[in-house]
């Protein structure tokens, strides 16, 4: 299974996250500023929220990102990716695992957080789509999580050289060099872009830092 071929897998992520403090329409705007400054895949994470409200999301955010041939994933819930007609779904490590996300909806892409190399092995086993390697950084979208370092990027590049993969958790433009540097060509973002004054702007800075990333074998 692979992605269609006018959405594929992109260097900078971005997991738009949704705030109480955030006016829905200020969001959806953020988000689509960010996509015009070169976003080319995007996830929508809504903690706790219910069904209904979270798949009308969604799909708000899966016309914005296809209009620009973007993959749409959405965080956590099989249902609301299926429902939304997302392209795929990300999940934790604690979340269903991957193989009953396979059988149950096998043609949705499923991500994958991964914090430790033995996850990030366990991972090769599952055939996720990509996996996400993080909190590089200590960050406030993780709330005690221990930040996993540059050593881990380092890591997870020498493991992985047929899946793509994203560095995530803190990372903005004061450090994505050194994430570079450590191994990656993808990032994954939240406040960096979101929280920016420009999110646009902040998108087309950080892609200038990123190397041309290896094409994504997707599944």
């Amino acid at each position: 299974m692979s992605l269609p071929a006018t959405r594929p897998l992109g260097r900078l992520y971005l997991v738009a996250t949704p705030r109480a403090d955030l006016p829905e329409a200020e969001f959806i705007a953020r988000v689509e500023a960010a996509l015009d400054g070169g976003v080319d895949t995007l996830q929508l994470r809504v903690k706790d929220g219910e069904a209904r409200p979270y798949i009308a999301l969604a799909e708000r955010l899966r016309d914005l990102a296809h209009a620009r041939n973007v993959p749409l994933f959405v965080n956590d819930r099989l249902d609301v990716a299926l429902a939304s007609g997302a392209d795929g779904v990300h999940l934790g490590q604690n979340d269903l695992p991957i193989g009953w996300a396979h059988s149950l909806t096998p043609g949705l892409l499923v991500g994958l957080s991964t914090h430790a190399p033995p996850q990030a092995l366990g991972a090769l086993a599952e055939s996720p789509t990509y996996i996400a390697a993080g909190p590089v950084y200590t960050t406030p979208t993780k709330p005690g999580r221990a930040a996993v370092g540059l050593e881990y990027v380092s890591r997870v590049a020498a493991l992985m050289p047929d899946v793509p993969w994203y560095a995530i958790g803190g990372i903005d433009l004061t450090n994505v060099e050194d994430v570079v540097r450590a191994g990656a060509s993808r990032v994954a973002v939240v406040r960096a872009v979101l929280d920016a004054p420009n999110p646009a702007q902040a998108a087309a800075d950080l892609l200038t830092r990123l190397p041309a990333a290896p094409e994504a074998v997707c599944r």
